[in-house]
């Protein structure tokens, strides 16, 4: 297989701009919710994470290389690889903010050095645990349906991509649907532009004009900390620091985050295979924990991931070297300190319809790879992801009417009584939030059992359930001032239910006759 094929310019195109939109995110949350210095993000912060990205990126490049050189075959797509969304958001609002106010309250002289160190301390954390994660997680993969795995991608692509960049899309129509548009005359319609323009390239290009035309370009370059020369430097001095002004209070975020980047990485390994591109879990899943240890050993507080999207970027025509053009790209970008130029010049919204489509694709993985008579399975899997979506919809509407700011009331159960005043189970939605990985994945996969009447095998997923809800991975929330998030307590209303359910299932056979008639 060639290192570099047409394809792989448009897979580069979409994965560069997710990581690209990540970065950006970083310098905005760190300098602007954390007062970080723009020096410490752009000399630290965001080398770490370059670091993070380019070993992991070269990797899983060389393993896509490996695997079709194994299976003599010149179609592997590398595993799409970059910072994890997620996480990102929880150790910004969770982990190094609290950090931040604990110190300012304290006294402490720099309140902006112990978030920071108290992200390096939950991004190393994540990372152990996704590489202890590796070493077990093949065992997971094969007790639960496939189904169950894809459907719970899915639910994730439809809510936190499609429907997000949908909204963006239909924000800016000139942009959004006439690049769109093209996307799915190449991707659905299978042609090529004459020339042998790659479809991605013609997107982003034709998005970029009509941004700049239309004014939906920034009108001046965000720079993170100028240009210059920002080298990845180690940091283990503030690591061992961190570990003693931590004191473990944030193990509570720390261990549901490691645990849900394993799941949600074994899930995007299981949507390659079902595309055609079987990976080792072990090694795969134990590199991507490599690069977030590294991210934390070279200044970044934010974990990486094995990304969501891998049949899009195949479908694509992208193989091993869109990869390493991530990797490349997103070195560049940061040790030149041209982040914020290269932002400005290629406006998000020119390349989102690509991003737009991977959602599509990978919704529509969950209900192609799998038994036909399975899809009801695959639906169940997908609500969870959905309606988590949902609740961040609703907590951000909140912010926008002023609720978890400075000057205006804060988050509390309130909230829950005037969404129901309108019949809208809000408390509902956030249990559904905490940990919805694991519950679609869980309600995915008793699903399966049941339509093939294994009832004991769905009786045990049901067990399972209820205890992640008695230990708080799943369900359990508390309200801060300006969210509404997860905490390691126990759920016992859902402990109860889904044992319930797992005794109605165990007994199933007993109390129940085949309907032959369906």
């Amino acid at each position: 297989m060639r290192w570099f094929v047409r394809g792989d310019v448009d897979g580069f195109f979409g994965l560069a701009l997710d990581n690209l939109v990540q970065l950006l995110l970083i310098d905005a949350l760190c300098r602007y919710v954390l007062g970080f210095p723009p020096e410490l993000v752009a000399g630290r912060v965001l080398p770490g994470a370059a670091v993070s990205l380019l070993v992991g990126n070269l990797y899983y490049a060389r393993q896509a290389r490996k695997v079709a050189a194994a299976e003599g075959r010149d179609d592997v797509c590398a595993l799409p690889y970059g910072i994890n969304t997620v996480s990102l958001f929880a150790y910004v609002f969770l982990v190094m903010l609290p950090a931040k106010l604990t110190a300012e309250k304290l006294g402490v002289a720099d309140p902006a050095r112990v978030a920071w160190r108290a992200g390096l301390i939950a991004c190393l954390g994540s990372g152990l645990i996704e590489l202890g994660g590796a070493f077990v997680a093949e065992r997971l993969r094969k007790a639960a349906p496939r189904a169950a795995l894809l459907s719970t991608l899915a639910g994730i692509a439809l809510g936190f991509i499609s429907l997000g960049f949908l909204f963006r899309a239909f924000a800016n129509p000139v942009v959004g649907l006439s690049t769109f548009g093209v996307v799915i005359l190449v991707y659905f319609g299978r042609v090529r532009f004459k020339g042998g323009l790659p479809g991605g390239l013609v997107a982003v290009m034709l998005g970029t004009a009509l941004a700049w035309g239309t004014g939906v370009a920034p009108a001046t370059p965000v720079a993170p900390g100028g240009q210059g020369l920002f080298l990845p430097v180690p940091v283990l001095g503030e690591i061992l620091a961190g570990l003693s002004e931590l004191e473990w209070a944030y193990i509570s975020i720390i261990v549901p985050m490691g645990l849900f980047n394993v799941i949600g990485s074994l899930q995007n390994i299981e949507s390659a295979e079902a595309a055609g591109d079987r990976f080792p879990t072990a090694p795969s899943l134990a590199v991507n924990g490599v690069g977030t240890v590294l991210a934390a050993a070279f200044g970044s507080c934010f974990p990486t991931t094995i990304y969501i999207g891998h049949p899009g970027w195949k479908g694509m025509g992208a193989r091993a070297g869109y990869s390493v053009l991530n990797a490349v790209f997103c070195t560049l970008v940061i040790v030149s300190g041209t982040l914020g130029l290269v932002a400005w010049a290629v406006p998000v919204d020119a390349a989102m319809a690509i991003v737009l489509w991977i959602g599509v694709v990978i919704t529509a993985q969950a209900f192609s790879a799998i038994p036909k008579h399975h899809a009801p399975a695959a639906v169940i899997g997908i609500l969870p992801g959905v309606g988590a979506w949902g609740a961040l919809m609703a907590k951000n509407g909140l912010r926008a009417a002023g609720y978890g700011t400075p000057d205006g009331p804060p988050f509390t159960e309130a909230i829950i009584a005037r969404f129901a005043a309108s019949d809208t189970w809000i408390g509902g939605a956030f249990a559904l939030e905490q940990g919805f990985i694991l519950v679609a994945m869980v309600l995915s996969a008793a699903t399966v059992e049941v339509i093939e009447r294994r009832f004991s095998r769905a009786a045990l997923w049901m067990f399972a359930a209820a205890g992640l809800s008695a230990t708080g991975l799943i369900h359990a929330y508390r309200f801060t001032p300006g969210d509404v998030v997860g905490q390691l307590a126990p759920a016992w209303p859902f402990a109860v239910a889904y044992a319930v359910v797992g005794v109605v299932f165990l007994v199933a056979p007993y109390i129940t006759v085949e309907d032959v008639g369906h």
